[in-house]
Formats: structure tokens, sequence, C-alpha cells
């Protein structure tokens, strides 16, 4: 239970159902990473946008904020699943960039559901990237990489813009 009382079960983004894993930890193998990648290509994500020129720096480096927007987004359509309305992001617990993304990535952004409140709700987001384009042998399949982690709360609002109670 959390403070307000109601159930923190962990959720995915279909329908509420119980999540099948939790997020990364610090202390995961190099191989448990691969698996959860592996395990995580195979999901529907949340969000997933082909990164471009315009988002990137003269170096094709992605800009950090864009992928903060996007993160932010894709909680955002999970948390206003949840809610079955307006919400609204009141903090950024934690954002934590793990490696670049580059014009020509594919980008897939997965939102969890990891605690909810009366009114709140706390999503996690995985990023991955899928490198569809570098020096990689043309039969080699394309790298899914694990780019950023994050971690929101929202806060379900009413037509007034004011805290309501998720239903």
């Amino acid at each position: 239970m959390s403070e307000n009382g109601n159930s923190s079960q962990k959720t995915d983004m279909n329908e509420g159902a119980p999540a099948a894993s939790a997020p990364f930890s610090a202390t995961e193998t190099g191989g448990d990473k691969a698996l959860r990648a592996s395990m995580r290509e195979h999901e529907q994500p949340a969000l997933r946008v082909m990164a471009r020129p315009a988002d990137a720096n003269i170096y094709g480096d992605v800009f950090g904020g864009w992928i903060m927007s996007h993160v932010d987004i894709a909680a955002s359509i999970v948390a206003a699943r949840r809610a079955k309305g307006r919400v609204a992001t009141v903090a950024v617990n934690s954002f934590v960039f793990k490696q670049p993304v580059f014009v020509g990535d594919l980008v897939s952004f997965y939102a969890t559901i990891i605690r909810t409140g009366t009114t709140s709700m706390t999503i996690d987001v995985e990023v991955f990237a899928q490198r569809l384009q570098g020096p990689q042998p043309s039969d080699a399949p394309e790298a899914f990489v694990r780019v950023t982690e994050a971690t929101l709360t929202f806060v379900a609002t009413g037509e007034d813009r004011r805290p309501r109670a998720l239903p």
C-alpha cells in the first residue's frame, strides 16, 4: 500500500496488467542486461521515434533534451490511460543517460507504472535505441541498446487543472 492507501502494484502500459519484470538495477550483469533488452525488443513500446538530423548536434549525437521530451510524452501516454483523462507531470524523479543516441537510430520508449496514490502515479521509462545504421556487417543483426532510464511522477487533473482522484 502507498502512503495514500492505494495499491503500489507495478503495472505495464496495457490495461493495468501486472508487469512482466522489474526495472534495471545497478547489480545486473551484462548478460542480464542483454536478456532484458531482447525481452523489451518484443514488447509494445509506449512510443517509437526515428532520430533525425534536426534532432542532433553537428557531430550526429541526439540532444538530451529531445530524449527528455519524448520520455515525458511516453510516460504521459501511459499516465493518461491509467487516469482516464488529463494528467500533468509534477516531477522528474531521476534521469540517467546510459549511451548516446545517433541520427538514424529507431528509439523505443517503454513506460511502466510502478506506484499509484490517490491522485498521482510514478512511471519508469526505459529507452532503447535500435542501431539501424553504422559500421556493422550487412548480415549482422541490428544492435538494441538501452540508452536512458527515467522515473517521472504525474498527477491526474480535472478540467479545472486541479488534482483529482484516480479512477
